[in-house]
């Protein structure tokens, strides 16, 4: 096999999305979407069809004990750490076919490019599948990643269980994908993921990709409100301490807040809202919130969490009821690597691309990866922003342009002196 000439290598479009339509037909969902959540025999069924299709490439492969996937293709200088490239093929119940899929199917079409060309880089090159990233049937989501980069403790990762008991250790051993690779192994050079956008603002831009230069922080918060139960009727608005009328109350004037926010940068998602024991003709005795705030600062995030807690204590006050506030998880602001957003950069004008530079909303893999080694990652418009849902979808263009940019970033950092 030859070395990297000095030319650029041209993936091929059909088969990647060959690949992706081929994948969909593994734990395909009722509307055309697929379900494939981790650990289940559906995202073992995956992972398998994957592996076959990299072992016909001569490539090798490991798990560690958290079921992530590493699939190597052998370098030139293969003592030296790999570039990484990688995603998730797990889902949603009733996700999509592009959601962390078109990553490692990317990854896979920059190998298969490659073996075409009869190419080996100088570095070696590394296609990681990590467990669990969705966090749909087994929370945390980012688990496998996290746990990987010992951002999340082991006791966490392989005791969060599911709505039946299982636990996430018990899944991975029941579907064989427990492996001997030792948490944090290998070292890696650099990581590149490729991902749809799950939001509108490439398409409403009329842009076909992305370089993302970071994600946003978010913050997670479970929240109490508990006042009387009271019988609808004989009860007096005068005497009531109604949590839901503290909740609401909340929910609106933080909304005010988000809104005003001069970058308009700003999120607020109340993603449930339950009244304990609900009845038409009773006041609610308790009432629960699970919240969602992200900002690009962290300074603003900050600001924000502090509006949050203070606008929740003064509704629980005017209303007499009690307020329970948990701040359950925190990921700050991830910026990505100087570097590798600059290869980006010069692969895009080299190719005479669009693509601007953007935040990420969303967590991915990536954050985790990021604070052990240099990160980046590219997005793809995904029709009206669509994502988490059976309706997903991502041009065939655009896929092809996302992973022609990742092989041209990954083949000039895998050549790199």
């Amino acid at each position: 096999m030859s070395s990297i000439p000095h030319r650029s290598i041209d993936i091929d479009a059909n088969r990647l999305w060959d690949s992706l339509m081929q994948m969909a037909e593994v734990g395909p969902s009722p509307n055309g979407g697929s379900r494939r959540l981790a650990m289940t025999p559906e995202d073992a069924d995956g992972r398998r069809l994957l592996l076959d299709w990299v072992e016909a490439l001569g490539c090798t492969w490991q798990r560690d004990k958290a079921g992530n996937l590493f699939i190597r293709r052998a370098g030139r200088e293969d003592h030296l750490p790999p570039v990484s490239m990688g995603s998730h093929l797990d889902t949603q119940p009733l996700g999509g076919r592009f959601d962390g899929v078109l990553g490692v199917l990317a990854g896979l079409e920059v190998l298969r490019s490659l073996h075409d060309n009869a190419i080996t880089t100088r570095r070696p090159l590394s296609l990681i599948v990590w467990t669990n990233e969705e966090g749909s049937r087994f929370a945390p989501a980012m688990g496998g990643s996290g746990v990987w980069t010992g951002r999340l403790d082991e006791a966490t990762f392989f005791g969060a269980s599911d709505s039946k008991g299982v636990t996430l250790g018990e899944a991975i051993a029941a579907c064989g994908e427990a492996g001997d690779l030792a948490l944090g192994e290998p070292e890696l050079d650099a990581y590149f993921e490729l991902h749809i956008e799950q939001g509108p603002v490439l398409e409403e831009q009329g842009h076909p990709l992305g370089i993302v230069t970071g994600v946003q922080g978010i913050r997670w918060y479970d929240l109490s409100l508990r006042g009387q139960s009271a019988h609808a009727g004989p009860t007096p608005m005068s005497y009531r301490r109604d949590p839901l009328l503290a909740a609401t109350a909340m929910i609106q004037r933080m909304r005010e807040v988000v809104m005003a926010d001069p970058d308009g940068a700003a999120r607020l998602t109340v993603g449930d809202f339950q009244v304990v024991e609900p009845s038409r003709n009773v006041v609610p005795g308790e009432v629960r919130l699970l919240l969602d705030l992200r900002h690009v600062s962290d300074e603003r995030l900050d600001a924000l969490d502090a509006e949050l807690e203070r606008l929740a204590r003064d509704a629980a006050d005017a209303e007499g009821v009690e307020l329970t506030f948990e701040r359950r998880w925190h990921s700050p602001v991830t910026p990505f690597d100087d570097a590798l957003i600059d290869s980006l950069r010069e692969a895009v004008k080299a190719r005479e691309l669009d693509a601007p530079c953007m935040m990420s909303g969303a967590g991915h893999d990536a954050v985790h990866l990021s604070h052990v080694t240099p990160t980046v990652m590219i997005f793809v418009p995904c029709r009206d922003g669509i994502s988490h849902n059976e309706a997903e979808y991502a041009e065939p263009e655009h896929c092809a342009l996302g992973t022609q940019l990742l092989c041209d970033a990954v083949l000039a950092r895998a050549e790199r002196d």
